[in-house]
């Protein structure tokens, strides 16, 4: 006796509240829509945009591959047109090594070609984090490989992001 007046009481309980969501006020209706479309919108966001599998630079093709010198002296020359070509691409350089510098948790492999007003101009390459040992052991004026992804020139250095270094 006891469980179906239970089960009676829920289904009350159920259409009493669809009665009265269908007696609220639009405004009430709106704001519960507005609401649940957002959850929905965030649950789409972080699964379909968040959770997004990044590229992997490491093992990816490189579009290009040239030496260092060549690809500072294309965006020097002309950087409008070297944007266009190299920016957003995989690029493998080869080069003499001017220096190593460390910023934070970041290692920089920095191929130095010119002095201009702010100090060293020429290509930077960040590296990945799993190479960040291996970049600091290298010596300065020794030959190197790196491939990363250009990711522009800022009128003194053309930078290169995601770098990986390329055994000889």
């Amino acid at each position: 006796m006891k469980i179906y007046s239970l089960k009676l009481v829920f289904i009350l309980l159920i259409i009493k509240v669809i009665e009265n969501y269908i007696h609220m006020k639009t405004w009430i209706k709106v704001v519960i829509g507005l609401f649940v479309a957002g959850l929905l919108a965030a649950f789409l966001g972080y699964t379909f945009i968040y959770n997004k599998q990044h590229p992997d630079y490491e093992n990816a093709e490189a579009a290009f591959t040239m030496t260092a010198v060549d690809l500072y002296q294309a965006f020097k020359n002309n950087a409008a047109n070297a944007s266009a070509q190299y920016n957003g691409q995989v690029i493998t350089l080869a080069g003499k090594l001017s220096k190593i510098e460390t910023a934070d948790s970041l290692v920089i492999a920095v191929f130095v070609f010119n002095q201009g007003d702010f100090g060293d101009e020429g290509i930077r390459c960040t590296m990945m984090k799993k190479f960040n040992d291996e970049a600091n052991r290298l010596q300065p004026d020794g030959e190197i490989i790196v491939k990363g992804y250009c990711t522009g020139f800022n009128e003194t250095d053309v930078i290169l992001e995601k770098c990986s270094l390329i055994n000889q």
